[in-house]
């Protein structure tokens, strides 16, 4: 059987069945990391074989990486791409780990991801630039950059991602693959902690194919015990929802960025024309600037509280020193943050959440390009020699539009409907209100059956 043209639940049935041994796929998944890893620098942490590996569950015998943050695991390394981390290991499963577990997945290891996760470049200087399979001079995107570098070179179907701005629907435009940021509280952090980034971060996946990304969340949302807050119940499944068309939705759009960015809104207008949906310019009227200053702040305090109470459990005395120069004026200017200024920021990330829900009274869909420019050449985005105002505002201008739905804690896709003449990916980002997961995942299915994308692989591909 062809490894590429089975998704994660194809292979998973083949396991069920009997017709592969439960360890076939984890094998392959392994032969290609040792083939392709050393061009992309995709995996970063690689995880002691299992013991043995399911046979039963929707994702039995699939092997999965997982980000190098956000998903604690028993007895493993999450280093969050920095020499800060680099000797921490896990002491608990965290919850999504423990799901995850449960689904079948067996764990191969952990995919390179720049310091904190504070950029739309994979770039770190602990473990080196990783590279896009499309063109490896060229950057994967961020913070998810080897996580998405690794699904479309065809190292595995789908992989375990976060996202906090648009880390996991950057890369997923930037590689030609399908990325999904569930709504705000879908999945949860815990045990441990509650929130990331203001409940800004969200965990969830970047795969080749709709049903898988659906099928994930199937089995991954639901509050933790003790959450405080959560999206609206869901009702059936999302993976059903995937293969259920919409109906005529009316869709906003907003067309910016470059001249490949603006092409590729335009032919997904088109497409969604096509399909029988009304399209219109209409952008949400919200405070832009606000939301950048915002999430400026907050990812400031958050990284210098981080930063000083690790220093103090391992008794690091100068941890700043163990951080790249843009990451430490980060938590430097953190510290310098009043709590006026952070409760300030929160007050903006809710109106954001006021004017979204506003907006998503008179449309169903928010469409607009993923990100304002065509994956760059390495280096563009990197924070190397910047100061840390400079470097967030490369990182926003980058990609603008995604991280109101981080603030607002709605829902968003980037969905591989467009490649340049040069052939390089370029994502399409469609939002949807507060919960509505399902609406997105039905779209993206009738996107998916009508522009199918799963077969457009790199020269790299494995």
């Amino acid at each position: 059987m062809d490894y590429d043209s089975l998704d994660a639940l194809a292979m998973a049935d083949l396991v069920r069945r009997g017709e592969v041994a439960p360890d076939h796929f984890v094998k392959e998944a392994k032969a290609r990391i040792a083939a392709l890893n050393p061009s992309l620098n995709a995996v970063v942490h690689h995880f002691p074989d299992e013991t043995s590996y399911a046979t039963e569950g929707p994702f039995a015998g699939v092997p999965l990486l997982l980000k190098d943050t956000g998903v604690p695991l028993k007895d493993m390394p999450i280093t969050s791409g920095t020499r800060l981390h680099q000797d921490v290991v896990s002491s608990a499963d965290s919850t999504m780990g423990t799901r995850l577990r449960q689904a079948g997945f067996a764990f191969l290891g952990r995919t390179n991801t720049p310091e904190l996760a504070l950029s739309f470049t994979t770039e770190g200087t602990f473990y080196g630039p990783a590279r896009n399979p499309w063109d490896l001079t060229r950057t994967p995107g961020g913070s998810s950059g080897g996580a998405a570098a690794a699904v479309a070179a065809g190292i595995m179907p789908m992989t375990q991602c976060s996202d906090g701005a648009g880390s996991i629907r950057v890369p997923a435009a930037h590689c030609g693959v399908f990325g999904l940021k569930p709504s705000r509280g879908r999945n949860p952090f815990g045990p441990a902690i509650v929130e990331t980034v203001g409940g800004m971060g969200t965990l969830h996946a970047i795969s080749r194919s709709v049903r898988d990304s659906a099928a994930m969340l199937d089995v991954t949302h639901g509050a933790d015990i003790g959450d405080p807050w959560g999206p609206p119940t869901m009702e059936g499944s999302f993976l059903d929802a995937v293969s259920r068309p919409p109906r005529s939705l009316k869709i906003g759009m907003e067309v910016t960025g470059d001249a490949d960015c603006r092409a590729a809104v335009e032919a997904a207008s088109a497409l969604c024309e096509k399909l029988g949906h009304k399209v219109e310019l209409a952008a949400p009227n919200y405070d832009r600037d606000a939301v950048s200053r915002a999430w400026l702040t907050i990812a400031a305090v958050n990284i210098a509280r981080g930063t000083r109470n690790l220093a103090k459990a391992k008794n690091i005395a100068d941890p700043l020193a163990l951080l790249e120069p843009v990451n430490a004026e980060w938590v430097k200017m953190g510290e310098g943050l009043s709590g006026t200024d952070y409760l300030g920021a929160i007050d903006a990330l809710h109106q954001s959440s006021r004017a979204m829900g506003r907006y998503f009274s008179d449309y169903d869909i928010y469409l607009s390009p993923t990100t304002a420019e065509v994956a760059p050449k390495l280096g563009h985005l990197s924070g190397v020699g910047l100061g840390v105002k400079e470097f967030f505002q490369r990182f926003w201008n980058h990609a603008p539009l995604t991280a109101v739905f981080n603030a607002s804690g709605c829902p968003a896709m980037s969905v591989p409907l467009y490649w340049t003449e040069a052939g390089i990916p370029v994502g399409v980002h469609f939002g949807a209100a507060f919960g509505a997961e399902a609406l997105l995942f039905s779209l993206a299915g009738q996107l998916e059956a009508a522009s199918p994308w799963a077969m457009r692989r790199p020269k790299l591909s494995a």
